[in-house]
C-alpha cells in the first residue's frame, strides 16, 4: 500500500483513494509573467514524478493544474512593457509548456486557466458572503479568517499568534479605510483599479483574489472533496490554508484529503534569489544540462527535503546515469554480439534479481515516494549485472534474460520520466565524424552511425594488415571528437 507524508496531520498515511483505483490530483501552476526558475521547476517535477508512479502502480490518475493568468506581477510587467495583461500572460503560458516539455513532464489532464474560469470564482465567492463568511466593503470582498474555526489547521498556525505578527490595525491601509474588519481577513474578490482587467459581478467590476482560483477550479474539476492537493513548500501559508479555509467554509464539505509539498531549492546551499545573483531559468539551466540528469538529480533527494543544487551535484547525477545507460549500451551490444557457446552467466541469478529489483522498487516508492531508495535498488541491479558480464562473450542462450534486465531497468527508469532505453545522453554521434571518415577511408555516407561503424571495421582491417599508421589515426581522430575505442573480446565499441 503507498503511504505518503501528510502536511495536515504531519504524518505517513495510508493512501486511500476516495474511488478505488482512481486519484484525483490538483497542483497549482504558474503565475505567468515570467519565465519559471529551477526553484519552480523541481516543484513541477516532483509532482510529475508522483503522479507518474501511481500511474505506474495501476491508478487511474486525473491530474489537474492551473495557471493563474491573471495577478499583480502580470499586470505590472504589462503596464512596465505597454502590453496588455492578456498578451503578457499568453507569451509566458506557451513559454511554460515548452519547457515543461522539455523537462519532460506530462501534460495535466486539464489545465484551466483563471480567465477562463472567473464565473465558478464569482460562484465560490457569493456563497462565502451569502453564508457569512465574506464581506462586501467598497467593491472588495473579504473573507472573514475569525468566522471559520478551523483556520491554521493545515500549517497548524494559532489565529492568535497569527493576529500578534500581522500589521497593526492602525498601520494597515486597508483597515485604515474601513474595508477590513480584521487585519487577518484576505481578499477574494478585488475591485477594478483603471488599466487593470476586470469582470462584472455583483459587488460591481473586478476581478478574483488569487486564494480562490485554486479552490474553484479543483472543485470544477475535481468535485469536493479530493483525494491530493500538492504544491511547493512555500505555498503552505497563506495560500493553502486560505484555499482550504474558504473552500470549507463556502460549500460545507472537506477539501483535500492529503496535502504534499515538495522541498525548496537551494543554490550552493544558499537560498535562490535575485538580489544574491544565483538565480537560474529553467531554460537557461537546460541549455548546458539534459532534463534526463536534472531529473536524475531530483530523485537522489526525497521530494519534500530541501534539494541543493549545485555544479558538483549535477556532475555526480551525470555520472550516475551514465552508468546506467553505459550498462544498457553495453547490453545491446552483448545481445547483438552473442555467439552459440555455453553460456558463462547465472541466468536464473539474473532473473531473480531483476524480480526482487521491482518488489524493492516498489517498497521504497510506497514508502512517501522515496527515489533515492528506489535508485539505489536500480543501482544493485546495475551492479549485479556488470559483476556477471564484466568482458565475457555471452551466449545465445543468455540474450532472453539480458533483454529482461535491460527492460526492467528501463521500465523503472521510466518511472522517473528518464529514458535510458535509447542509449547514453551522449549517443548521437557529433556530426563530425563523417568528415572524419570520408578524409580516412573515402566514406561517402552521411550517417554518423554509419560513419562510426565504418571506421572500426577500417580500424580492424588495417590492424590485421599491420597498417598500424590507419588504426593509429582512426582511433585518434575518434578520441578527439570524444569518443573512445574499447577493444572487447566481441570487438571494437565506442565508449563515450
Amino acid at each position: 500500500m503507498v503511504r505518503l507524508y501528510n502536511t495536515q496531520t504531519k504524518k505517513k498515511e495510508d493512501f486511500q483513494p476516495l474511488q478505488a483505483g482512481k486519484v484525483g490530483m490538483y497542483v497549482c501552476g504558474p503565475t505567468v509573467y515570467n519565465y519559471i526558475h529551477i526553484g519552480n521547476a523541481r516543484t513541477f517535477l516532483c509532482f510529475d514524478i508522483i503522479r507518474r508512479y501511481l500511474m505506474w502502480r495501476g491508478f487511474d490518475v486525473t491530474f489537474v493544474q492551473n495557471v493563474t493568468d491573471v495577478d499583480d506581477k502580470i499586470i505590472a510587467r504589462a503596464q512596465e512593457e505597454g502590453r496588455t495583461a492578456a498578451e503578457v500572460a499568453e507569451e509566458f503560458t506557451a513559454a511554460f509548456i515548452d519547457d515543461m516539455h522539455a523537462l519532460n513532464v506530462l501534460d495535466p489532464d486539464v489545465r484551466p486557466k483563471a480567465t477562463e474560469e472567473i464565473d465558478a470564482m464569482i460562484d465560490l465567492v457569493q456563497r462565502l458572503v451569502d453564508t457569512g463568511h465574506a464581506y462586501e466593503a467598497d467593491g472588495d470582498v473579504y473573507f472573514s479568517v475569525r468566522s471559520h474555526p478551523d483556520y491554521g489547521e493545515l500549517s497548524h498556525r494559532d489565529i492568535d499568534e497569527l493576529e500578534s505578527g500581522h500589521r497593526d490595525l492602525r498601520t494597515d491601509p486597508d483597515s485604515i479605510e474601513g474595508r477590513k474588519r480584521d487585519p487577518l481577513d484576505f481578499a477574494v474578490w478585488k475591485a477594478a483599479k483603471p488599466g487593470e482587467p476586470s469582470w462584472e459581478s455583483p459587488w460591481g467590476q473586478g476581478r478574483p483574489g488569487w486564494h480562490c482560483e485554486c479552490s474553484a477550479m479543483s472543485r470544477k474539476y475535481l468535485g469536493l472533496p479530493f483525494d491530493i492537493h500538492g504544491g511547493g513548500a512555500d505555498l503552505v501559508f497563506p495560500h493553502h490554508e486560505n484555499e482550504t479555509a474558504q473552500s470549507k467554509a463556502a460549500y460545507g464539505t472537506g477539501f483535500a484529503r492529503y496535502w504534499i509539498h515538495s522541498g525548496m531549492l537551494q543554490i550552493n546551499a544558499e537560498k535562490m534569489s535575485k538580489s544574491l545573483g544565483n538565480f537560474l531559468l529553467l531554460r537557461d539551466v537546460l541549455e548546458t544540462t539534459s532534463a534526463d540528469v536534472l531529473r536524475m538529480l531530483a530523485v537522489q533527494t526525497l521530494y519534500r527535503s530541501p534539494l541543493d543544487f549545485n555544479e558538483e551535484r549535477v556532475a555526480e547525477a551525470a555520472a550516475a546515469l551514465e552508468r546506467i545507460t553505459g550498462l544498457c549500451d553495453r547490453i545491446d551490444w552483448a545481445i547483438k554480439n552473442a555467439q552459440d557457446i555455453p553460456s558463462p552467466l547465472d541466468v536464473q541469478a539474473l532473473l531473480d534479481a531483476c524480480s526482487q529489483t521491482r518488489d524493492d522498487f516498489t517498497a521504497a516508492m510506497d514508502d512517501d515516494f522515496n527515489t533515492a531508495g528506489a535508485m539505489g535498488h536500480v543501482f544493485t541491479l546495475v551492479g549485479e549485472l556488470n559483476t556477471q558480464l564484466g568482458d565475457k562473450t555471452v551466449s545465445t542462450a543468455d540474450v532472453s534474460a539480458l533483454e529482461e534486465v535491460r527492460d526492467t531497468i528501463a521500465e523503472l527508469m521510466g518511472v522517473f520520466g528518464i529514458d535510458v532505453a535509447a542509449g547514453s545522453p551522449q549517443a548521437a554521434y557529433p556530426a563530425e565524424v563523417v568528415g572524419l571518415a570520408a578524409g580516412l577511408i573515402d566514406f561517402a555516407g552521411t550517417d554518423p552511425a554509419e560513419a562510426v561503424d565504418a571506421l572500426l571495421q577500417a580500424r580492424e582491417q588495417a590492424r590485421k594488415a599491420k597498417n598500424f599508421e590507419l588504426a593509429d589515426k582512426v582511433r585518434d581522430g575518434l578520441a578527439d571528437l570524444g569518443l573512445r575505442i574499447e577493444d572487447t573480446p566481441q570487438g571494437a565499441r565506442i565508449s563515450q
